[in-house]
């Protein structure tokens, strides 16, 4: 099973958790990963929320594409990825991601390709709302480095 699916609806990552785990049948791993909007800026400033806009079409489209490759790449049955858009609250869950497959190897590495790609080819535009100011979010070049390293 491999879904994508973005929504404006508080995250319950214990449910899709559960709900990935119960649509799997004889894999050996599984890996969840669940991001959480940070409470704190760059600059060090409380965060008040983090707003997300988005294309509906291109957006999905943007994670569809992750998702797929993804699939092709590793050896995974299955894999998962809910993300967050308009206004979401500190330490709120922002995005889910679950992979499945025969050996635990796989299952990390779809993960953290997956995080690594949804963070700098998402269709997303972050704005982060803070004490001290309002500001678009773009990724770090730390961002780009990791997603970079899985083109070797």
């Amino acid at each position: 099973m491999f879904s994508s699916r973005i929504t404006d609806r508080p995250l319950d990552a214990q449910a899709e958790f559960d709900s990935f785990l119960a649509t799997l049948h004889g894999q050996g791993a599984m890996v969840s990963f669940v991001g959480l909007a940070r409470d704190r800026a760059r600059s060090g400033a409380a965060v008040e929320g983090v707003f997300l806009d988005h294309h509906p079409i291109l957006t999905l489209r943007s994670i569809e594409d992750i998702v797929q490759a993804a699939r092709e790449r590793f050896a995974v049955s299955a894999l998962r990825v809910v993300h967050r858009h308009d206004l979401v609250r500190p330490c709120e869950a922002i995005v889910f991601v679950a992979a499945a497959s025969s050996h635990r190897r796989a299952a990390f590495e779809a993960a953290d390709f997956t995080m690594d790609r949804l963070k700098t080819e998402a269709v997303f535009w972050k704005r982060e709302d803070a004490a001290d100011g309002t500001r678009w979010i773009e990724p770090l070049a730390s961002d780009y480095a990791d997603s970079a390293h899985w083109s070797s």
